[in-house]
């Protein structure tokens, strides 16, 4: 019972997003909704960690295996990829690079920010 209720939480979050991406007509995933609604959600303490972590490890550890019908889908658009390969390609090792680079920076911008004080206790995450 304790799993399905994470699982609700989760769902509920993602249920949320989809009504806002069917309610504001801006071009963000339904998905990018939910998830920001669940991180202030966690951050305003609404939600514990804990009410959470065990179907999200699940969920993490399943992931690969969520990307299979997406990967079916390439390979049956195949014909028309193949005209766009090498364009597909560079867009998709720079976009990587881009966001690897930026997730780096914002790393190391948080870090720093909350570098321990004198007397201050240590913050593991």
């Amino acid at each position: 019972m304790k799993y399905l209720l994470q699982f609700l939480i989760i769902v509920a979050f993602s249920f949320v997003g989809e009504l806002l991406h069917f309610l504001i007509p801006l071009p963000i995933p339904a998905s990018i909704y939910g998830i920001v609604l669940l991180f202030v959600a966690l951050y305003a303490h609404w939600v514990q960690v804990r009410q959470i972590r065990e179907v999200s490890a699940f969920l993490i550890a399943i992931m690969p295996v969520l990307f299979i019908p997406s990967a079916v889908g390439l390979v049956t658009a195949w014909e028309v990829i193949r005209p766009n390969l090498v364009s597909y390609l560079v867009i998709t090792l720079v976009s990587t690079l881009v966001v690897m680079g930026a997730a780096g920076w914002a790393t190391q911008l948080v870090l720093r920010r909350h570098k321990k004080q004198p007397g201050e206790k240590e913050v593991r995450i």
